[in-house]
């Protein structure tokens, strides 16, 4: 791996924007956290096209807003409150009442993000069955336990760094995180062996 194509830590990436190395810092900027806003708002909008919108959105306001932020929390938690925001005045604007809704993504879409090639036609089947189900259980959870289970399950985010993003506390998150697991477990029976 060459020098330019390290990853930079986030105070480096931080320190390059602040010292005028715009183009350097912004790119390295987006890089590391590109997966991470989108995914984010994903799981908000449940649109690919919505979601590609917002995070361009999010990475504007956030490279305009670098010289405010003041390192009282992660950038990827700082990340998350803008990401978060702007998903919610998404789904003001076009009233969509639910979070999370991942009941109506097209079917098209849940099948290539979650396609094996290896997979056999029947498995392959039953996989597209079983994640809309696992979808569908995780769309009916409570907002907080979504929250959690979402920011746990699929960004994989240590408890204390959901704890800053969600303002509860690391024991009210492991809660929150197996009451959704018991919960996902019941709704996903008819797919034990």
């Amino acid at each position: 791996m060459s020098y330019s194509m390290a990853i930079l830590r986030d105070d480096e990436i931080i320190s390059e924007l602040k010292n005028g190395n715009y183009a350097k810092g912004s790119t390295a900027f987006v890089r590391k956290h590109q997966n991470f806003v989108y995914n984010t708002a994903l799981r908000y909008l449940n649109s690919v096209e919505d979601a590609e919108d917002i995070s361009q959105e999010v990475f504007v306001k956030a490279l305009e807003s670098i010289d405010n932020f003041r390192g009282e929390s992660s950038i990827k938690t700082w990340l998350y409150r803008i990401t978060k925001n702007f998903c919610l005045n998404q789904l003001r604007k076009k009233k969509i009442k639910t979070i999370f809704s991942f009941s109506s993504v097209e079917d098209d879409e849940t099948d290539n993000r979650f396609k094996d090639e290896n997979i056999l036609p029947d498995e392959n089947m039953e996989n597209s069955e079983l994640t809309k189900s696992f979808l569908a259980a995780v769309n009916k959870l409570p907002k907080k336990q979504r929250e959690t289970f979402a920011l746990r399950y699929f960004e994989d985010m240590p408890y204390g760094e959901i704890s800053e993003i969600l303002g509860t506390s690391v024991g009210g998150l492991k809660a929150n995180y197996y009451q959704a697991v018991k919960k996902l477990a019941i709704e996903l029976q008819e797919f034990k062996n």
